[in-house]
């Protein structure tokens, strides 16, 4: 493709052309044909690498200022901006070609795309998804990176959906992705599950954070808006003037639902989808999940979807280390959960009350160069929610866990002095384990289904499903 024609995207001033074969953001990584961004990051601005990616290969450079090569360039004012809209039209547009779904919010994005996949799925239609747990279409089914992949990496997946002939693709968008503008995409739905505390190390406060969220639900981004309205920020992201369908369990909305039975294997509830009856009996317990299925319901069904495929595919869903039962030990249950943010830890900590006849015991940790504020006040929510916690590492990545241990213990213990504090994680599982009787209930909160512990740049594989049973067998041989 030449880079006359991308430059066709946006009113950009293109100078000279070129045979394009490949897209890059890292001088490191430039080959022959490709063409180089130069993007202005936090540390680092590539306009000072164009030279060596000129040198490995590149035939053209995006830039916000002239560059020391003699590539044909284009100028444009936001290289970010340029390298979505660019990677869309390298990749043929297939945005265009496919039901796109957009799901954001602080929690839950990744059990509202996964209903939306099963709810499809049991309606005949091939579906697709993208997110925190990888990428799954046909037989495909490809490792996470991020919550949403950068641009070249998201067009690139969309277009092997559409040659892969999927009909409706549902993705996770992060915060992070609507503020570096990486999806210059018009969903045809955009749900929005919450907005509570978390990102504070990247958005400077929670309204920068909810700034970015409603990016999503402008008319410019989204033929429908799906909105919970029992969250305080319903009403701005209603205004925002999108065609809506809302969602509540106690404010007054288009869906809402009869909560009939839970316990520890899920529950019953009884959906009213705009006056039309879904009986659903879901796999996946607490409250929140409820609002999870109402969510994905009310997107499905204003996409067209039939009732009955509708409570199949929630009927049928399942989510790795989303609030999973893993097995048991010694009578007591035990559980997974991806529960990293206040209101996560809360609301699966609430869930499991609920069901506990003994004591709630809590393995849970803070991630390290994130949002250092959450981690007192998780700290707080812990010793409100459990009888007993084991304070641990998460991924500490580049900070000292002893450090980050100390930031939690700073909000719980003058709550609570039932706790211990145990650096290594696997170790801290095991004593939590060894503290189990009959109808007690072990919750391990933070990574959920994460396969790796990123300590010091390096990832470690570790499981928590994988460690607690193993753990829990070692404990009964």
């Amino acid at each position: 493709m030449k880079l006359s024609e991308l430059a066709e995207e946006k009113t950009w001033e293109l100078h000279g052309d070129a045979e394009i074969s490949g897209l890059c953001t890292d001088s490191r990584a430039a080959g022959e044909g490709d063409l180089f961004f130069c993007i202005r990051g936090t540390h680092t601005d590539a306009h000072a690498f164009a030279v060596d990616a000129e040198r490995r290969g590149a035939c053209a450079i995006v830039c916000e200022e002239r560059t020391e090569t003699a590539l044909p360039y284009l100028l444009v004012p936001d290289a970010r901006d340029a390298l979505a809209r660019i990677a869309a039209a390298f990749f043929g547009h297939p945005e265009r070609k496919l039901t796109l779904i957009g799901v954001t919010g602080t929690n839950g994005k990744t059990t509202v795309c996964h209903m939306l996949y099963r709810i499809f799925l049991s309606a005949g239609k091939k579906a697709g998804v993208i997110g925190t747990l990888g990428t799954r279409y046909g037989e495909i089914s490809l490792p996470p990176s991020l919550t949403t992949p950068d641009p070249v990496n998201l067009f690139s997946l969309l277009s092997d959906m559409v040659r892969a002939n999927v009909a409706v693709a549902i993705m996770e968008v992060s915060a992070h992705a609507l503020a570096l503008r990486k999806v210059p995409i018009v969903f045809d739905a955009a749900v929005f599950t919450n907005l509570t505390q978390d990102h504070l190390d990247f958005f400077p406060d929670m309204h920068a954070y909810g700034e970015a969220k409603k990016k999503l639900f402008s008319p410019a981004h989204c033929r429908l808006a799906v909105l919970n309205s029992d969250e305080a920020f319903f009403a701005e992201l209603a205004r925002e003037g999108a065609p809506a369908v809302s969602y509540g369990l106690e404010s007054p909305a288009d869906c809402f639902a009869l909560v009939e039975h839970m316990d520890a294997d899920g529950c019953t509830a009884l959906l009213n989808l705009e006056d039309e009856l879904v009986e659903v009996r879901l796999r996946l317990i607490g409250r929140h999940n409820v609002y999870n299925a109402l969510a994905a319901a009310a997107a499905a069904r204003r996409l067209g979807v039939g009732a009955g495929d509708i409570a199949r595919g929630l009927n049928e869903t399942t989510v790795e280390g989303r609030l999973e039962r893993v097995g048991s030990y010694r009578g007591a249950a035990l559980f997974v959960d991806f529960a990293h943010t206040p209101d996560g830890l809360f609301r699966s900590l609430e869930a499991l009350r609920e069901h506990c006849e003994g004591e709630l015991f809590l393995v849970f940790g803070c991630g390290g160069d994130r949002d250092r504020a959450k981690r007192p006040i998780m700290g707080e929510i812990a010793a409100k929610g459990c009888d007993f916690a084991v304070i641990t590492s998460d991924n500490p990545r580049y900070e000292e866990p002893c450090a980050i241990i100390s930031e939690i213990e700073a909000g719980f213990s003058p709550i609570s002095k039932r706790y211990v504090a145990i650096e290594e994680r696997e170790r801290a599982i095991s004593y939590a384990l060894g503290l189990l009787h009959a109808g007690d209930v072990l919750l391990v909160a933070g990574k959920g289904g994460e396969t790796t512990q990123e300590i010091m740049g390096i990832k470690y594989r570790f499981n928590d499903k994988d460690i607690l049973q193993r753990l829990a067998g070692k404990h009964d041989a």
